[in-house]
């Protein structure tokens, strides 16, 4: 026979938005300090420049363009990046303190937070795993600072999708997510020694769809 959940038991989903992507504005204005290619007379080498609107960049420089280690600081919000450039773009391994105190730290591809990373926030909630076009995608551990609640699975386009465990004080829970939210088998496991397995699937009887959790009798643990 089925039971519902015992207890009534909600996961979280442990939202969190993430900060807002500066607007990077090149080095070909205002002014500049430091080397310049012999022929050209492009930035090249090392060298430091300073943005009209007050934004620095120190570090260097390939053919006029952003291209190795470099530190880029922005006046009005008080973000930076340290890392690596290619071609006037974050590409490689940095770090990134945005304005909201948050700091990302990992690979970057074409400007955009891609590979492997850890994303602080400034609640103190991390997620460290896989990226994809600035959205965590792939394997990837989020664990929420407040409740010390942590999810670790699969994420596509910045939600839980796929195999994942969500653990909370006293129970965790095995199983499929959709869209951030468990959708289909899984199997609940309790800190009293008790298990129950189950599915969650889309309830619309009350007209507006749902997700409800139809369990099994509970067993205990193997």
């Amino acid at each position: 026979a089925r039971q519902s959940n015992p207890g009534k038991r909600e996961i979280s989903l442990l939202s969190a938005s993430m900060s807002d992507e500066e607007i990077d504005e090149g080095p070909s204005i205002g002014t500049y300090e430091g080397d310049r290619h012999p022929e050209t007379k492009a930035r090249h080498g090392q060298g430091k420049a300073t943005l009209p609107c007050g934004d620095t960049y120190e570090g260097s420089y390939e053919n006029g363009l952003r291209h190795g280690k470099g530190i880029y600081r922005f006046k009005k919000t008080g973000a930076y990046y340290e890392g690596d450039y290619q071609q006037n773009k974050k590409h490689g391994q940095g770090k990134f303190h945005y304005p909201d105190g948050s700091i990302y730290e990992g690979g970057w591809v074409d400007d955009q937070r891609a590979g492997t990373g850890t994303y602080t926030y400034a609640n103190g909630d991390t997620y460290t795993g896989e990226w994809e076009n600035n959205q965590k995608h792939g394997l990837g551990e989020y664990n929420d600072a407040s409740t010390g609640a942590k999810y670790n699975g699969q994420w596509v386009e910045g939600k839980r999708a796929g195999e994942g465990q969500l653990q909370l004080s006293n129970f965790e829970f095995n199983g499929n997510f959709t869209d951030n939210q468990p959708l289909g088998s899984g199997t609940f496991k309790f800190s009293n020694g008790c298990q129950q397995s189950g599915e969650y699937v889309l309830d619309d009887s009350s007209g507006e769809p749902k997700v409800a959790w139809h369990g099994q009798r509970l067993a205990a643990t193997n």
